[in-house]
């Protein structure tokens, strides 16, 4: 075997780390591929002989591609017309069957990365979520990401410090158990589709928030509170004739069909056996695309 053929092959090995690095970076699952596919081309073009460890090295290279990435998409938002600003943008969700998802995907949201946390993140700057997420998702050491910043570590410690705290009052962690978070969407689903107001009051928790991403074609939604969320459950409920059980980031999901097509996929975090948070994705090119070539029957 060449020596490109076995750099080819260690980088295949690592292949699947780097996606869920540049995963929870982007948020976006093509921007992870293209990152990834980037980090090819430099290791293609660099002289890794002395290189220790090729799978951390190429972590922060990964690391630093998104950050460029991150960065020219927060200059094209600091000039998007004012009445695009506060449109709701929901991370590209991970979207598997209900009884569990492959291998690969297992791999992308480990460790718990739910929607709502990928929601989180990308309230961050991209200085913190870098920090963030290579220290605190990746175990990469303060020293490493520091240079890929131009700070200093005691500075990179701070960002990610400041970072974790964001992260950890904006999504604590949810439930673990699916099979109950699972009788809590179904309790959920029954009262809105029966119009029981009181019923869905039982499993909203009362500052829950649900954010509905429309894209250009149909309207975001942003809804604060157990009153208004259960009113809009309700009215929604009555366009979706068929909904089906799926998961997404490793969480209870539905995925809502109408007149044959997907209507909505809908994301549920489920704390203390209340649901906190409502992620609705109704977009349909980013559900076309979502969906294509996914194998969901169990």
């Amino acid at each position: 075997m060449s020596g490109e053929e076995l750099l080819a092959r260690r980088f295949e090995e690592e292949r699947p780390q780097l996606r869920a690095v540049a995963y929870r970076m982007l948020g976006s699952l093509a921007e992870a591929e293209d990152a990834v596919q980037e980090a090819w081309f430099k290791l293609h073009r660099s002289d890794v002989t002395e290189v220790r460890n090729l799978g951390a090295w190429l972590t922060t290279v990964v690391g630093r591609i998104c950050l460029d990435m991150l960065r020219s998409r927060t200059a094209r938002r600091e000039d998007a017309m004012p009445e695009q600003e506060d449109r709701v943008r929901m991370p590209d969700p991970v979207v598997g069957r209900a009884q569990a998802l492959d291998p690969e995907q297992e791999i992308l949201v480990a460790d718990s990365v739910g929607i709502a946390l990928m929601i989180v993140l990308e309230t961050l700057s991209p200085a913190e979520r870098l920090a963030f997420v290579l220290h605190d998702m990746f175990d990469v050491p303060f020293d490493e990401i520091a240079p890929v910043l131009g700070r200093t570590s005691a500075s990179t410690r701070q960002l990610a410090s400041r970072a974790r705290r964001r992260v950890q009052d904006a999504a604590p962690a949810p439930d673990t158990d699916l099979a109950r978070q699972r009788q809590v969407v179904d309790a959920f689903l029954a009262a809105a589709r029966g119009g029981e107001f009181d019923a869905l009051l039982s499993v909203l928790d009362p500052d829950v928030v649900a954010r509905s991403d429309g894209g250009a074609l149909r309207p975001s939604l942003l809804r604060r509170g157990a009153a208004e969320v259960a009113s809009q459950a309700i009215t929604f409920a009555r366009f979706a004739a068929r909904a089906r059980h799926v998961l997404v980031n490793g969480g209870p999901a539905v995925l809502s069909f109408a007149d044959g097509e997907p209507l909505s996929l809908m994301a549920f975090t489920v704390r203390g056996g209340r649901i906190t948070a409502l992620d609705i994705l109704t977009d349909p090119e980013r559900l076309a695309g979502l969906l294509a070539g996914l194998d969901l029957d169990d």
